[in-house]
């Protein structure tokens, strides 16, 4: 499986840097993940022109024929078995590349919105871009473990 995580902006902490390269180290040996990041922009200005500039340099980043799934508070909740479960469906339906988009600290444009085939919820608290992130890829590895049936924490 190809995955694919379009992030607006940089992690700039060093600890959100070093969980997330581990997470995509321990990715390695059950997909191809890869990260692109998005120049975020000053929302504090005109916070509509920067959702703007943000969405469509998300919408160039997602891979053709990809299966977009938006991180969004609104979207479908699932636990971590429901996750891993939803991962396998989407292989089995052919779906072989998937990109998370990851929005900034305003949101998510509508047209990125508009633009995915789905939307998913880490929960209903609100979570800083950079821990999505790294939460994201945690989940991720899980996923796969689960899949696997192999041992992970529980």
């Amino acid at each position: 499986m190809r995955l694919t995580i379009i992030a607006v902006g940089k992690l700039k902490e060093t600890w959100f840097r070093d969980a997330a390269a581990e997470y995509l180290k321990r990715l390695e040996p059950y997909a191809t993940v890869s990260v692109t990041e998005v120049p975020d922009r000053d929302v504090s200005r005109d916070e509509t022109t920067a959702l703007a500039e943000e969405g469509a340099a998300i919408l160039k980043a997602i891979p053709p024929s990809a299966h977009v799934i938006a991180l969004n508070i609104a979207g479908a909740s699932r636990d971590s078995v429901g996750f891993a479960r939803h991962l396998e469906d989407l292989a089995l339906g052919g779906r072989s590349s998937v990109a998370f988009v990851i929005g900034g600290a305003a949101g998510m444009s509508a047209t990125v919105l508009d633009r995915a085939d789905e939307r998913m919820s880490l929960g209903p608290m609100t979570i800083p871009h950079q821990l999505a992130r790294v939460l994201l890829l945690e989940q991720l590895y899980r996923a796969f473990k689960i899949s696997r049936n192999e041992p992970y924490h529980r």
